[in-house]
């Protein structure tokens, strides 16, 4: 529990294990806001047949390019949004003893608390951010080891996460039609696993020395993000980092490595890190979808032609997350073993 860098994190100078080398230090921490990153209103994606088009259409659009996308009017009340972001603060503000039977350092557990990137002893240097991580799906089976304070903590994150399951759900059938894959392509063993990370980054003493989460792509196949109304996610495009505006009541969408993979790569998995402040904490919560253990990954057939030959070869989806923790993430490597040699 000492580790948890909510537990002492007003202090001078920065420790040095949390200071990066110079090469993938924040840089510039002045970076803009992207007003390009699309803003897609699913209110239509029900309706006429010319919205639901429209919307797919952004979607492949964003998807291609930027491998980010908000969503609005995405069908989760506002107030439960407010309710369960709420929820997580009042989490990490909470006396040290009511949260010690959570911390772990063993990464089968069910529902853990941990600091850093759950590699705290051999890493190089340090993330300034706590973790909450726990299962969400099947909800009545993981919903016993979710934390019980606070005490709404189980009905909030429950109700949440059930309706952003069904919002990704959507998200991946908009995103399949368009594709020209089959009705619910992404249903089932593709989709299987419902994993929430709440991320939580204090002030920090020198912003521009560390960071609250390194360059990476997630390994799943799509994530949904409730970034809260604090800055500090980025996303890498054209050779710079670019800030993705928190919205009231938006989710953020990125595309993960298995959806690039699935796509034969039309899709894009984006690049992006999460930034500190010397100010205010920022609290963040992904939920991530991704393949059951022993899924097996491979473009869709439905993809693959003379013109547009395959890509990737076939893997089970454990293979591929044991490299991505073997290789750390590193986006320059990761892919290497599964591609196909041209």
């Amino acid at each position: 529990m000492e580790n948890l860098v909510s537990s002492w994190y007003n202090v001078q100078p920065l420790p040095d294990n949390y200071i990066f080398p110079p090469d993938a230090r924040p840089g510039k921490l002045d970076v803009p806001l992207c007003n390009n990153i699309p803003v897609i209103d699913m209110g239509g994606a029900g309706a006429e047949a010319h919205d639901r088009t429209s919307i797919i259409q952004q979607m492949l659009n964003a998807s291609e390019e930027f491998g980010f996308f908000q969503v609005i009017n995405h069908g989760i009340p506002e107030n439960l949004l407010k309710d369960t972001m709420g929820v997580f603060k009042e989490f990490f503000e909470l006396p040290v003893e009511d949260k010690a039977s959570l911390y772990s350092e063993d990464p089968n557990k069910n529902c853990r608390l941990f600091t850093s990137s759950g590699n705290y002893d051999w890493e190089e240097a340090h993330f300034w951010r706590d973790i909450l991580r726990h299962s969400c799906h099947p909800l009545e089976q993981c919903i016993q080891f979710w934390p019980q304070k606070p005490i709404t903590y189980r009905e909030h994150v429950g109700a949440c996460s059930t309706q952003v399951r069904e919002v990704a759900l959507n998200i991946l059938q908009l995103i399949s039609e368009g594709l020209g894959l089959e009705p619910g392509y992404f249903r089932d063993e593709l989709s299987q696993v419902s994993l929430l990370s709440v991320n939580n980054y204090p002030p920090c003493p020198d912003p521009s020395l560390t960071l609250g989460l390194p360059k990476h792509c997630d390994p799943n196949l799509i994530t949904i993000l409730l970034q809260g109304d604090v800055n500090g996610l980025q996303v890498f495009k054209d050779g710079e980092w670019i800030g993705v505006e928190p919205l009231p009541n938006a989710l953020v969408v990125n595309i993960g490595y298995q959806l690039q993979i699935i796509s034969n790569g039309k899709l894009k998995c984006a690049e992006h890190r999460a930034v500190t402040n010397s100010r205010n904490a920022r609290t963040s919560a992904a939920f991530f979808f991704a393949p059951s253990p022993d899924c097996l990954i491979k473009p869709a057939g439905a993809l693959i032609n003379a013109s547009n030959p395959q890509l990737y070869k076939a893997f089970q989806y454990k293979e591929f997350f044991t490299n991505y923790a073997m290789k750390q993430g590193k986006t320059d490597i990761v892919l290497e073993p599964f591609k196909l040699q041209a």
